[in-house]
């Protein structure tokens, strides 16, 4: 079994570092001075759970690593459709492709019977761009509950959570994802086969969907949005529309609104990978997170006032990031923070 990591960041250098630790073959994709401290020293892993070196090899060029069994997309979903020169060289027949994004994935009506089943998503695959370079048929879905940090070149800090849970768009439980389950697991994650991985998907995206633009548009952190009146009331208006669409594309994710906003509460002074993006002047995450879930409701005719009010500023925004120097102000720098826009803590534990 061999695996590449595409875009080993925080989250994709830690799967890559425990995935080798379990013993499974493993290769990241990474540049710059991440990539040259990997080749020198390996992935150093600092954890509440123990502190380990993974020694994996590490390039710039996919060509070098060649075909492999399973891709495990570290990306953001915003740099999916111009990843096709990464990704063709890890192609086989049958390799599998685990995309850990927030938001909907471009594969989210691929094999779901109902009304909706085959329809694209624009906000998230334009006029099939995404699905050129990804194809359905390769598409394992992957929810994040873990929380981790890059502390410097080849070093990543694990904060909380180690659940990845995955599952095919289809349902049930395939060879392909019990294999790559019992691989993480040997790497000491957690990665249940989910029966219905959408379900999940809703339940992390009732966070993303509001606290991310929220976060981005007032500058201000997890705590400091669920302790304030006005936005405590926001957001939950927000989830609950959020629940509303989820339920008229057929899912019923089992979740409190006001367990969600006191699961953030208490991850505290937290800022959304939206927020932090902000900050640096890189593109908002905004399409898959919200513009889609706006896109949903239209298709589902649900109202959504509060949703569609909160995109149409954040888009806006938007457009101003990364356009030209000064355009965005940005907030004070704080610690460096989880780089996943929801952390463990703010979302259910797995049973």
């Amino acid at each position: 079994m061999r695996v590449a990591i595409l875009g080993a960041g925080a989250i994709g250098a830690y799967v890559g570092a425990a995935l080798h630790r379990g013993g499974t073959e493993v290769h990241l994709v990474a540049r710059g001075a991440h990539l040259e401290a990997i080749r020198k020293n390996g992935v150093q892993v600092y954890s509440p759970r123990g502190d380990w070196l993974a020694q994996t090899p590490a390039t710039d060029d996919p060509a070098e690593i060649g075909p492999v069994d399973f891709v495990f997309l570290g990306l953001k979903a915003n740099s999916y459709a111009s990843s096709g020169p990464l990704v063709a060289p890890l192609l086989h027949d049958k390799t599998a492709v685990i995309a850990a994004q927030n938001g909907i994935p471009w594969w989210y009506f691929h094999e779901l019977s109902g009304p909706y089943e085959g329809r694209r998503i624009e906000s998230v695959d334009p006029g099939g761009e995404v699905t050129r370079v990804l194809s359905l048929e390769r598409a394992i879905g992957c929810v994040v509950y873990c929380s981790t940090e890059l502390e410097g070149p080849g070093v990543v800090r694990h904060l909380e959570g180690t659940r990845f849970s995955i599952g095919e768009p289809g349902g049930g439980q395939s060879d392909r994802c019990l294999e790559f389950s019992e691989a993480m697991i040997a790497g000491g994650l957690k990665c249940p086969v989910e029966d219905d991985i959408r379900n999940d998907i809703w339940i992390k995206l009732l966070g993303n969907a509001a606290f991310n633009p929220i976060s981005a548009l007032a500058r201000a952190t997890m705590v400091e949005i669920a302790q304030h009146s006005g936005t405590r009331a926001m957001i939950r208006l927000m989830m609950e529309e959020t629940l509303e669409i989820a339920r008229a594309v057929g899912s019923e994710p089992d979740i409190s609104v006001d367990k969600r906003i006191d699961g953030a509460e208490r991850v505290g002074e937290h800022k959304t990978s939206m927020l932090q993006d902000l900050e640096k002047d890189k593109p908002l995450e905004l399409d898959v997170i919200l513009a889609a879930v706006v896109e949903l409701a239209d298709l589902t005719g649900t109202k959504a006032p509060t949703l569609r009010a909160v995109h149409a500023v954040a888009d806006l925004l938007s457009t101003k990031v990364g356009t030209a120097p000064g355009k965005v102000a940005h907030a004070p720098t704080a610690a460096p923070a989880p780089s996943v826009a929801t952390p463990a803590a703010a979302v259910p534990a797995s049973p």
